[in-house]
């Protein structure tokens, strides 16, 4: 069974997205090991420069690098990244677990997004859109696409 990690910055604390997070995690329990591990995220001012913005980067960075298991597949999600379909994501993930890969990474930043050192090291950048969301609600709909991911795997049906 796949070990999948959810790296983030910052803990979720919407009642309304804890709820759907929390079904997502029970419903994924058949399909794989998921672990969900959380990093600080910097305070981040109104007032902002490059400096200040590279060394906030940077902090929540080593958070992160910290919390990557050993050997794992890194996918840091990046608006400027590779957009895949559901299909697309569930192949990737099947590809990894029959190539002997058990261990998969994906790594959500915080209200800056992530550090230039993670995105390098990722060995994918995926983008669920081009536009903005807010980091805690990308939490949600990552478990729902590996979710969604698993039951295309094993040709059970979903909602479309």
């Amino acid at each position: 069974m796949q070990h999948v990690y959810i790296i983030a910055v910052g803990k979720v604390k919407e009642k309304y997205l804890t709820a759907g997070i929390k079904e997502y995690l029970k419903r994924l329990n058949k399909y794989a090991r998921i672990h969900i591990l959380e990093g600080p995220d910097e305070k981040v001012p109104d007032k902002l420069n490059p400096t200040l913005v590279a060394q906030i980067l940077a902090t929540e960075g080593q958070g992160i690098k910290r919390l990557l298991p050993p050997d794992c597949y890194k996918i840091a999600l990046d608006r400027e990244g590779t957009m895949l379909s559901s299909e697309e994501l569930s192949n990737k993930l099947s590809e990894l677990a029959l190539g002997g890969q058990n261990k998969v990474a994906f790594i959500i930043g915080g209200t800056l997004g992530l550090d230039q050192e993670i995105l390098k090291q990722s060995d994918l950048r995926l983008s669920f859109s081009r536009l903005t969301f807010p980091h805690q609600l990308i939490r949600l709909f990552l478990l729902e696409q590996v979710y969604r991911a698993y039951k295309i795997q094993r040709g059970e049906t979903y909602h479309r």
